[in-house]
């Protein structure tokens, strides 16, 4: 008599005991992320019209927390997961409700708004990589594409909602009060992870924080997967920073079309992304994974080019309507290319080791996307195109990285603390 297959649909995922309250939390959460992402764009395009001060703010409220990501993941394998994502969201709120209120008061010069920038993103990566670690522990093996498809969706619902509502916000009450509102949320997120499971660690600690920081970025660097992913996807993400300044400027500077377009053509990029997201979350993508990273980000890079004929165009509609086609296609190409990234990490990394290499390889994977901020917004005060052929210029570069360095199959790891081998698991 042969055993019954586990059922590995989405509606298996309702089953998990309080996993509907983690979703719930990222989701508040990721809406408010992507809502930050445009609001503060604005903010500081309206108050201080700068682009490369625009990029810079991106830059410090991203990049220092990336630097922290060994520390992060340490302790999230010690602490556990759920108190620090809670905490995380604590100092987005305060740090968000600060910045808005010194505006309002005209008391916020461009230091000090960087040094809070700077402040509120070295937690980020708590609740980033607290979540991703967390899904896998909880969630049945036969169910990781699954719950990978809902983790990357959290990511696209939050592009649909969150670029419009905050662009109508700043359009509204001002980008001050945009951002005190937008703080909500992270409170809400909190709210909602209070009782949530939070699995006890079954990690091994050195007993030194810092040696077990280290450690992590050893058996990440030492991960040929995990390595490979890191070089690829930073690259790619060059191209998404970029993208991030250039679209509001396009929107407002060339084609003169307000705050609500910027919101309205992002959504795009959500709408798209979620089909493609569930699509592909319906995908064994067991020996299918090298393919799903490469290919989209070959393609991205005719998708990116698409913005600087976006920038030329001499119809209001005709350039949002060829903004939209890229920002589509964008989200598209990200759904295959988030379900492989998530699924291949978790089949080939070591479970002792999910918090300390998350955190690492997280922050490796996402290091480009401040850098493609902070330079485009130089670049882009000077020519939008010029821009825009980096951002094409990485997703050549990363499309070629992924080819050469992703294992198309598992490989032996050495552990850092023993030195024994550990396979990864396809």
């Amino acid at each position: 008599m042969t055993a019954e297959p586990a059922e590995s649909s989405y509606r298996a995922l309702l089953a998990i005991p309080r996993l509907g309250r983690v979703i719930v939390s990222m989701q508040l959460a990721r809406i408010g992320q992507s809502m930050v992402g445009v609001a503060l764009v604005l903010f500081v395009l309206t108050r201080y019209g700068s682009p490369e001060l625009a990029g810079l703010v991106t830059f410090a409220s991203i990049f220092p927390g990336l630097l922290m990501a060994p520390i992060a993941g340490a302790l999230l394998d010690r602490h556990g997961r759920t108190r620090l994502i809670i905490f995380d969201y604590l100092v987005a709120l305060v740090s968000l409700a600060l910045i808005g209120t010194l505006a309002i008061l005209d008391a916020l010069p461009v230091p000090l708004l960087l040094v809070i920038a700077v402040l509120s993103s070295i937690t980020a990566i708590l609740s980033h990589t607290g979540l991703r670690s967390l899904f896998p522990i909880i969630v049945p093996r036969h169910l990781w594409e699954r719950v990978n498809a809902v983790d990357s969706n959290g990511y696209v619902v939050a592009t649909i909602l969150g670029p419009p509502i905050a662009a109508s916000l700043v359009t509204v009450f001002g980008g001050a009060v945009a951002l005190i509102i937008i703080g909500l949320a992270y409170g809400l997120a909190a709210v909602a992870l209070i009782g949530a499971p939070d699995p006890a660690s079954i990690a091994t600690s050195s007993g030194n924080l810092l040696r077990d920081a280290w450690d992590g970025v050893r058996y990440t660097v030492g991960n040929p997967t995990l390595r490979g992913l890191g070089v690829a996807m930073t690259t790619i993400n060059i191209g998404g920073g970029m993208v991030t300044i250039v679209v509001p400027l396009i929107v407002l500077d060339r084609l003169q079309a307000g705050e609500l377009a910027v919101g309205a053509v992002f959504a795009v990029s959500g709408i798209t992304g979620m089909a493609s997201a569930f699509i592909f979350g319906r995908t064994d993508t067991r020996g299918r994974e090298w393919t799903m990273l490469v290919l989209p980000m070959l393609l991205m890079a005719p998708t990116f080019a698409l913005l600087a004929v976006a920038a030329n165009a001499s119809v209001v509609i005709v350039g949002l309507a060829v903004l939209a086609a890229a920002l589509g296609s964008y989200g598209l190409l990200n759904g295959p290319l988030d379900i492989s990234l998530f699924t291949v990490r978790q089949r080939r990394t070591d479970p002792a080791w999910m918090g300390r290499a998350f955190a690492v390889s997280m922050a490796f994977n996402f290091m480009g996307f401040p850098i493609g901020a902070a330079l485009a917004g130089v670049l882009a005060a000077r020519s939008i195109e010029l821009a825009v052929a980096v951002g094409v210029g990485a997703a050549l570069l990363a499309a070629t990285f992924a080819a050469l360095l992703i294992p198309r199959h598992a490989t032996a790891v050495l552990g850092p603390t023993t030195g024994d081998a550990i396979r990864e698991v396809d």
